[in-house]
């Protein structure tokens, strides 16, 4: 089936709402008949992995503790189950995180050496393309394309606003350049504004109130925040679209008349389909969406944990793992 594998690896797990991310020594997993095991090549980090430690109402989702955390996935198959026939060792694949298990909810995740998953929720990542970038297009990458593409229905001749130009935010806004709109963006972060400005976006504002009154077709709001949703629907021309991705507040408090007298119409988005990931990764791979992306090592999984929490990041980070030999116990 493989080559010979460790016995034992660490891994970064959640054991329980408000306690620290926890570091264990577990036994590497082995594939069962239609799963594969994957070398962690990248993992990449996300601010759900904060709502997984900090918050309550998230508990319902997690199906074991302790579970390894870490949904964001892209390594190389070292083990293959008797089923599986489409993959073998060696192919450079990426994992689907909405598929048939969640990894880091309903089954261990990528915050250690290897992972297993169901064969049918498999990526190929293109040759050449690195595996941090294939990582991050598992989650950050299909999220944004699926609310721009999909939901926003974004198309050329389009007048888009994006709000947020984060992790998912400024995929968002490159996805909408490339789709051939005239891209409006608002992010309080200076370094986040000269970003914006680098993916093609006509202007960059430094709150999501500046895009009040512009007439919008559709307006994405990757913040979530309540304040930046009210903004948005004022900046939606009548008839307009308001896409909500972030998750920054549980609650908004729209305007009753703002969004009667604009007659917006406001969606969620939330994830999306192996196709998006699949269409996120060809743009990597030509060069065509180029993230700024910021690689920790296995030992600072805790400090990225606290990163996020604090909203001290631009763009998005990614764990890169070592070689196998300075991971596993055994």
């Amino acid at each position: 089936m493989t080559a010979l594998l460790p016995a034992t690896m660490e891994a970064w797990q959640w054991t329980g709402t408000g306690r620290p991310l926890s570091r264990h020594l577990v036994p590497v997993p082995l594939p069962g008949p239609e799963e594969v095991l994957i070398e962690v090549r990248a993992a990449g980090m996300c601010h759900s992995d904060v709502g997984e430690l900090d918050e309550p109402s998230w508990v319902e989702n997690i199906h074991q503790n302790p579970i390894t955390l870490g949904h964001e996935i892209a390594g190389v198959v070292a083990a293959t189950g008797d089923s599986v026939t489409d993959f073998s060792s060696g192919d450079r694949v990426a994992v689907y995180p909405m598929g048939r298990t969640v990894p880091g909810y309903g089954r261990d995740g990528g915050y250690a050496a290897y992972a297993v998953a169901p064969a049918v929720d498999l990526v190929r990542v293109p040759s050449g393309l690195s595996y941090d970038l294939a990582a991050l297009a598992t989650d950050a990458g299909m999220t944004s394309h699926h609310a721009v593409v999909q939901v926003g229905g974004v198309g050329p001749g389009f007048r888009i606003g994006i709000i947020g130009l984060g992790g998912l935010g400024q995929i968002g806004a490159r996805l909408a350049v490339l789709c051939g709109a005239e891209v409006h963006a608002a992010d309080v972060r200076p370094e986040a504004q000269e970003l914006g400005y680098r993916l093609g976006v006509a202007e960059v504002v430094d709150s999501a109130s500046g895009l009040e009154g512009r007439g919008l077709d559709v307006v994405i709001d990757f913040v979530g925040v309540g304040t930046t949703t009210d903004s948005a629907v004022r900046a939606i021309r009548k008839g307009g679209t308001v896409v909500m991705v972030g998750l920054g507040a549980e609650r908004t408090s729209l305007v009753t008349a703002d969004v009667i007298h604009q007659r917006a119409r406001i969606v969620g988005s939330s994830g999306g389909t192996a196709e998006d990931i699949r269409a996120v990764l060809d743009h990597l791979a030509s060069g065509a969406i180029t993230p700024v992306v910021e690689h920790l090592g296995f030992d600072q999984v805790p400090d990225g944990i606290e990163r996020l929490r604090s909203g001290r990041v631009t763009g998005r980070l990614v764990v890169m793992m070592p070689d196998r030999a300075g991971m596993h116990g055994g």
